[in-house]
C-alpha cells in the first residue's frame, strides 16, 4: 500500500464539537517570588488560537480542506477573537452566541519552553438550548464528505446521538473525538478516536497487545461501530475494524516538546485525509506522521501538507545500510506500519558483478524496500568449499549496501534463510535461477501469509564460481 499526501482541496469536513480560545503568555523566569516559593515570569509576548474543536477545524483548514464549524461561545471579546482568528484561517463559523456564558478559555504561563500553569475560564453549556445549531448543522451536512463529532465535555454535544444518526441518514461517515467512559452516547459512530487511558476506563486494563485488540472488538459490538482508534502515546496507534486485522502503527514523534493538541491533530488528519479519497488504513498512517509532527512543536499547533510531505520522504529513506536480525525486525515493522511492500532475497553474493547488480535493480523494481540476506562465512564455506568465500562477510556486506537498489542487508549463519524468512514474512520474495517455487527456502511461509513468490533470471555469462575459476586460470598461466 502506498500512502501518499492526497490533494486535499476537494474534501469538505462539518466540525461540530467544544470550541474554545487557548491563550499563551509567554516570558523568561529568573527568580522565586518572595511571596510564595513559585517563579516569577515577566511576561513579553502573549498569543491566541483556537482549541479544541476550533483546533481540529484549524488542522484540516491548513491542510487545504473546506471546513465548517459549528460550536457555542459567549457574547463577548473572547467569543470574537476566536471567530476571527478562525475566519481568518478559512474556517466558515456558525456559533451559538450564549447571553450569559463566557466563552471557554484556557490561559496557558509558558517560560523556557516550559507550561508553568494552566488556568481555565469557563462554564459549562450543558443546559443551553441546541435546536438552531443543530438546524444548521441538519442543514449543512449534505455538504459534508465526512463529520467529526469533537467532544470535550464542555456541552455542546450534549445529544450526540442526535448528530450521529443525522450522518448516517445521509451516509457520511462520522468520527468521534470521545469523552468521558459512557460510550454508549456515541452508538452507531463510524469510528472513535479515544486515547489509551480513556480506552482502558471503559473496557478495563489492556497488559498487551492482544488484550487491546480483543477488547476493541468487544466495544466495536458493543456500540455497533465500524472502527475504533486507539491512541497509544509512545506506543504508536491501533486501529481496529471489524472483520479485519489490528492494524498497529509505531510513534513517529522524534523529540516531545508539548502533547496539546496532539488527539486533534489525530482526528483532524484522518477526517481530511478520508474526505479526500483515502482509505481507511492511509488515512491513520497520515494521522500518525501528523502527530508526531505536532507533538514536536509547543502548545495548539497545525500540520501542514509540505510538512507531511517532507516526514513521509524522511520516513521512507531512514534506516538504509546493514543490520543484525532483532535490528532489522523493527525496521521491518516500521515500514509495512507506513504500508511499504518489502520485498527480500538472499544469496553468498561473494563478488559482485553485473548480473547481480542487474537482478538486484530488477527485484527492488517489485516494491518499496529490499532486503538482502547474505550468507555468513561458515555457511559459504559449506556451500561452496573450503576455498569460499573470497570476501569474508562484513565486505560482502557493505558492498551490497553501498548499491542504490538495497535497502537493508542483514547476515544469516544457517545454510537457508527460512528461519529469517518465516520471521520477517516479506510481502514479496525473489530468488535468481533455474528453481520452482516449492524448491525456494521460504516460500511456503510467504505465501501462507499471503505474500508472494517471484523467480528472476539471471544475466547471461555472469557467475561468480566462473569468475574465480577464470582468475584460478589467469594465475596458473603465469607459472
Amino acid at each position: 500500500m502506498d500512502t501518499k499526501v492526497p490533494d486535499y482541496h476537494q474534501a469538505n469536513v462539518l466540525v461540530f464539537g467544544d470550541v474554545m480560545l487557548d491563550r499563551y503568555w509567554q516570558g523568561p523566569t529568573s527568580r522565586i517570588s518572595p511571596e510564595a516559593p513559585v517563579p516569577v515570569v515577566r511576561i513579553q509576548d502573549s498569543e491566541n488560537r483556537a482549541g479544541g474543536a476550533g483546533n481540529v477545524a484549524l488542522n484540516i483548514a491548513t491542510l487545504g480542506a473546506h471546513v465548517e464549524l459549528l460550536g457555542i461561545t459567549g457574547n463577548d471579546d473572547n467569543g470574537r477573537q476566536l471567530s476571527g482568528l478562525l475566519q481568518q484561517a478559512g474556517v466558515s463559523c456558525y456559533f451559538l452566541e450564549h447571553a450569559s456564558h463566557p466563552t471557554i478559555t484556557k490561559l496557558r504561563i509558558i517560560s523556557r519552553q516550559q507550561q508553568l500553569i494552566r488556568l481555565d475560564f469557563e462554564e459549562a453549556f450543558h443546559a443551553t438550548d441546541m435546536t438552531t445549531l443543530v438546524e444548521t448543522y441538519d442543514q449543512q451536512i449534505s455538504q459534508a464528505n465526512v463529520v467529526v463529532l469533537s467532544d470535550y465535555g464542555k456541552g455542546a454535544l450534549n445529544n450526540p446521538q442526535r448528530l450521529i444518526k443525522s450522518a448516517r441518514r445521509a451516509n457520511t461517515p462520522v468520527l468521534v473525538d470521545p469523552k468521558g467512559t459512557d460510550f454508549e452516547r456515541y452508538r452507531g459512530a463510524s469510528l472513535i478516536t479515544p486515547n489509551l487511558s480513556e480506552f482502558e476506563a471503559v473496557v478495563g486494563h489492556c497488559p498487551d497487545d492482544e488484550t487491546l485488540v480483543a477488547k476493541g472488538r468487544v466495544l466495536i459490538d458493543t456500540y455497533a461501530l465500524d472502527a475504533i482508534l486507539i491512541t497509544r502515546s509512545e506506543k504508536g496507534m491501533t486501529l481496529i475494524c471489524q472483520d479485519q486485522p489490528p492494524f498497529h502503527l509505531p510513534t513517529r514523534a522524534r523529540e516531545v516538546f508539548d502533547v496539546t493538541g496532539a488527539g486533534d491533530t489525530v482526528i483532524s488528519v484522518l477526517a481530511a485525509s478520508l474526505a479526500a479519497g483515502c482509505n481507511l488504513q492511509q488515512a491513520t498512517i497520515l494521522a500518525n506522521t501528523g502527530a508526531g509532527i505536532v507533538v514536536g512543536k509547543l502548545g495548539t499547533a497545525t500540520v501542514t501538507t509540505e510538512e507531511l510531505r517532507a516526514e513521509l520522504r524522511s520516513e521512507s529513506h531512514q534506516g538504509a545500510g546493514m543490520f543484525d536480525e532483532d535490528s532489522l525486525a523493527i525496521l521491518v515493522e516500521e515500514a509495512r506500519s507506513r504500508g511499504e511492500t518489502l520485498v527480500m532475497t538472499n544469496g553468498c553474493f561473494d563478488i559482485l558483478h553485473p548480473g547481480h547488480v542487474q537482478y538486484l535493480k530488477e527485484a527492488k523494481a517489485l516494491g518499496d524496500r529490499l532486503l538482502v540476506a547474505v550468507n555468513a562465512d561458515d555457511s559459504v564455506s559449506r556451500l561452496k568449499g573450503p576455498s569460499r568465500p573470497i570476501n569474508p562477510i562484513d565486505h560482502r556486506m557493505a558492498v551490497l549496501a553501498g548499491l542504490e537498489s538495497v535497502d537493508w542487508v542483514v547476515p544469516f549463519a544457517e545454510d537457508t534463510p527460512e528461519r529469517l524468512i518465516c520471521r520477517l514474512l516479506p510481502d514479496i520474495l525473489v530468488k535468481g535461477g533455474d528453481y520452482s517455487v516449492d524448491q525456494i527456502a521460504g516460500g511456503r511461509c510467504v505465501q501462507d501469509n499471503g505474500g508472494e513468490v517471484i523467480i528472476l533470471s539471471f544475466k547471461d555469462n555472469c557467475s561468480t564460481s566462473a569468475i574465480v575459476k577464470r582468475i584460478q586460470n589467469s594465475e596458473e598461466n603465469k607459472v
